[in-house]
């Protein structure tokens, strides 16, 4: 019978793994925008060899938040609002489609995990704890993300999604957030009435109520609160 290659699974894993720790690090600020990113430093940082990190790279830049120039360096690409915009309907109309194909398959215990996340979400934006709020957002999201069950919709959401909270994260940090959830609610509440075209409705509108955010402000983390965030989700 065919021997599996369990090398590549390994350098698979390994090129997810240095993938994870880059998109990371440049949504919540660590890398700033146009800081270069040296192959043998990263190879240090994050402990692996210089072919997944490179395979990382290229990944990272077809989701824009790395630019490669040839024969002189990778850099993490600058705030791009235009960017954002152009993902901006990708990602709220799969999230719509998400929530559309997830709220039949719906358990109780889905819904009343929601609503945790809500509070925690409610909470954490109340006491200014942008990375618990972040936290409890994507948590809440992604219930019905899973519950949907399209690999197609998770693969692009995981591509688009860090280049919009790379500009969000810029205002997330203030009051603007408190809106969400409110949509959140119905969103919530849709869901547990089994009215899937209300639920997928009010999710696409908390992924396009995006007030624009300044791609000069400073990305800093200690101006944002530490790391990246969905804005007004």
């Amino acid at each position: 019978m065919p021997i599996p290659d369990t090398s590549l699974t390994s350098r698979v894993l390994l090129r997810d793994r240095a993938f994870t720790a880059l998109r990371d690090a440049i949504v919540d600020g660590t890398l700033r925008p146009d800081e270069q990113l040296r192959e043998s430093e990263l190879e240090r940082w994050i402990g692996v060899s210089r072919t997944p990190i490179r395979e990382a790279l290229m990944r990272l830049e077809r989701s824009g938040l790395v630019v490669s120039r040839p024969g002189r360096s990778t850099r993490v690409s600058s705030l791009d609002a235009g960017a954002v915009r152009d993902a901006q309907p990708v990602v709220a109309a799969l999230h719509e489609l998400a929530v559309r194909l997830a709220v039949p398959v719906l358990a109780p215990a889905d819904i009343e995990a929601m609503r945790a996340e809500n509070e925690a979400f409610a909470a954490a934006l109340e006491r200014g704890d942008v990375t618990g709020a972040l936290a409890a957002d994507d948590a809440l999201h992604r219930i019905c993300v899973t519950a949907a069950a399209n690999t197609v919709v998770t693969d692009v959401l995981d591509q688009y999604a860090p280049l919009l909270r790379r500009i969000e994260r810029v205002r997330f940090s203030s009051s603007a957030g408190l809106g969400s959830v409110a949509l959140h609610d119905r969103m919530i509440d849709a869901c547990a009435t089994g009215d899937a075209a209300t639920a997928a409705s009010v999710a696409h509108t908390t992924w396009m109520t995006l007030a624009d955010a300044d791609p000069d402000a400073d990305p800093d983390p200690a101006v944002s609160g530490g790391h990246g965030l969905v804005l007004a989700r």
